[in-house]
Formats: C-alpha cells, sequence, structure tokens
C-alpha cells in the first residue's frame, strides 16, 4: 500500500529556532506577574476554596504548556502572509495584556471582582483571537482552543473565590 507524501516543507534550522524563540518569549511573558506576586501568601491561603479547586502544582504545569502552545501558534501566524495578519497579531497582543494583568489584580491588589472582571475580557479577547487566527492558519487557531477552555475554567474557579469570600 503506498503512501502519499505531504507536498508541505519541513521547516529549516532556522524557522525552528524561530519558534523555540517564541515558546521561550511567551513562557517569560506570561511568567513575568507570577514571579511578582504569588499564590502562596497567608491571604491567598485564607480563602475558602470551591470543592474543583486542582492542587497547587497543577497550575505551573498547565501554564508552562499552554505558553507553549501559544508561542507556537503566535509563529504560525507570524510567518504567514495571509489577509488578516496583522489583525490576529494585534489581537493576539490585546489578549496577552489582559493575561498578564490578572494575576497582579488577584494576587497582589487580592481584588477577586476586579480580577473577574479581568478574565472576562481576557476569555472575550482570546475568542475574537481565535476568530482572527482561524482566518490566518487553522492549525494557530487549533492551538488556542486549550488556553480558551482553560481561562474558561480560570473564570469560573476566579468567580467562585470571590463568591465564597467577597
Amino acid at each position: 500500500m503506498a503512501t502519499r507524501l505531504s507536498t508541505q516543507r519541513l521547516p529549516d534550522a532556522e524557522s525552528v529556532l524561530t519558534a523555540l524563540g517564541f515558546v521561550v518569549l511567551l513562557n517569560v511573558v506570561g511568567g513575568l506577574p507570577g514571579l511578582l506576586s504569588s499564590p502562596d501568601s497567608a491571604w491567598f491561603r485564607s480563602l475558602e476554596k470551591p470543592w474543583f479547586y486542582p492542587p497547587e502544582l497543577a497550575f505551573p504545569i498547565v501554564w508552562t504548556a499552554l505558553f507553549t502552545l501559544l508561542g507556537i501558534a503566535l509563529w504560525l501566524i507570524w510567518r504567514s502572509d495571509a489577509p488578516g495578519r496583522r489583525l490576529a497579531l494585534g489581537l493576539f497582543a490585546v489578549q496577552m495584556l489582559f493575561n498578564v494583568a490578572w494575576t497582579p489584580a488577584f494576587f497582589t491588589l487580592e481584588a477577586l471582582g476586579a480580577a473577574f472582571g479581568i478574565i472576562v475580557v481576557l476569555w472575550m479577547s482570546i475568542v475574537a483571537t481565535l476568530a482572527a487566527f482561524a482566518r490566518v492558519d487553522r492549525r494557530g487557531a487549533a492551538l488556542l482552543v486549550p488556553y480558551l477552555a482553560w481561562v474558561t475554567f480560570a473564570a469560573v474557579l476566579n468567580f467562585e473565590l470571590w463568591r465564597l469570600n467577597g
């Protein structure tokens, strides 16, 4: 039985290094707010947690995986010459701003309601980014789906923490 070979070329070494750079960049940008504030504070430890609150170890593992997927997705869009590329990149930057703003609002300011407002806007920004990515490169859009799912879960978690401790 003959197999059909793909006509797409494998990325060259420079392209792979560029993709790796995007992955590292997204992990650094995404991780910076965590260096300034942490769930390891007396305030956060004292909060009543909902029954579905995951183990603390889940957060760094999930976020590293998600920022890695985001880096690859961003690289796919960045290297494309498809119409809508600039809009997709701009929307990505906007959603990252809201992503980065959530951590200090929640952990540093201890403002559960404000953090919930930020995460709702983040969620809407991700949906818009996903739609824009889909017009440029469906693979890039698909890589945003786990991120949207996790932020949906995080929004529910944020709301419940606010409700239980507001």
